[in-house]
């Protein structure tokens, strides 16, 4: 037999041991090395549900020993008992929710794998709204978004710094769904919209919705006052153009969200994410606008301390000297 025969004779035999089944094998095998890390979000239509299945494909194109699975919750404030208990590994936590994880009455043993984007909190409202300020809306029918979450905690932040209760001072409504809250405004059952940050879906649809939309956000006055009272909260900036018809920047306050981690979630699993994570970053960045903010040196700045880090990001982190 010819040495050209052989080959082809041995390439058929291959194919034919693919076809039955070893191929298949190696796959499933390949699939059994890889480590799947359960990412907790939030309800469909809100922003977590978007960031999270960009960082999902980001991590996981970045570093393929790693399988990333999101999980639909109820939001930053199921994702932190769900991580306390092991039923997620990983979970999206808005930073008034995470203030409350390290700093609380019952500070809670989760950890930063990274930041993911700095959050301006405000309202929206149609274009042809006759509400102009904070003050105009007291007493209307708002929607301040998913009972769970972290963005309705932080506009209880930012109410009561102005001396107002969201429940009392408004007609406070909850969404089952955050993507439900712009039909309501546009079709005048509430309103305004309560949200916060870039790209978030909320903001865009309206937006974009026939009409277009306006942003109402605490003044200078009215940001000196919140921080005066709740000084964890920091001046954040809606940079110009961020959505159709915003052509100046908007300064409000609001927070680092970040994705923590639980108890149990390895050192090495958490090494591994950190390396991936900052593999991904041009890529995530790409994916989604706001992800442009998920950076390792970010997570150095926006973390509160080092020690909410967890210890195997750490230890990246000074592989890289992006401590110094």
């Amino acid at each position: 037999m010819g040495a050209g025969i052989r080959i082809a004779a041995a390439a058929f035999a291959a194919s034919i041991w693919f076809a039955s089944g070893g191929g298949m094998q190696a796959q499933e095998k390949a699939a059994q090395d890889r480590t799947t890390v359960v990412l907790g979000t939030a309800t469909p239509g809100g922003g977590f549900p978007l960031y999270g299945a960009a960082f999902a494909e980001a991590v996981n194109a970045a570093d393929p020993t790693l399988h990333i699975v999101t999980k639909n919750t109820k939001g930053s404030t199921e994702n932190i008992p769900l991580l306390d208990e092991g039923m997620l590994d990983i979970g999206l936590v808005q930073g008034e929710a995470a203030h409350e994880v390290f700093f609380g009455k019952k500070p809670r043993d989760l950890k930063i794998i990274t930041a993911m984007y700095s959050t301006a909190g405000m309202f929206v409202v149609r274009a042809d709204s006759p509400y102009k300020s904070i003050s105009d809306l007291v007493g209307r029918r708002v929607a301040f978004g998913a009972r769970g979450s972290g963005l309705v905690i932080l506009s209880r932040f930012v109410l009561d710094g102005l001396g107002l209760d969201q429940d009392k001072s408004f007609a406070a409504v909850y969404l089952d769904r955050a993507g439900d809250g712009p039909a309501m405004v546009l079709d005048g059952s509430v309103a305004a919209l309560w949200g916060g940050g870039v790209g978030w879906p909320g903001f865009t649809t309206m937006t974009k919705a026939p009409g277009g939309a306006r942003f109402i956000a605490p003044s200078a006055e009215e940001i000196k006052q919140i921080r005066e009272r709740h000084p964890f909260l920091k001046e954040v900036t809606m940079p110009a153009n961020s959505y159709p018809g915003q052509d100046k920047d908007i300064p409000s306050v609001g927070s680092w969200s970040f994705v923590l981690a639980g108890p149990k979630l390895d050192n090495e699993v958490a090494y591994r994410l950190a390396r991936a994570i900052h593999k991904a970053e041009p890529a995530l960045g790409q994916k989604l606008a706001q992800a442009r903010e998920t950076t390792m040196k970010n997570t150095v700045r926006a973390a509160p301390t080092p020690d909410a880090i967890h210890s195997g990001v750490l230890r990246y982190l000074i592989e890289i000297n992006a401590l110094r």
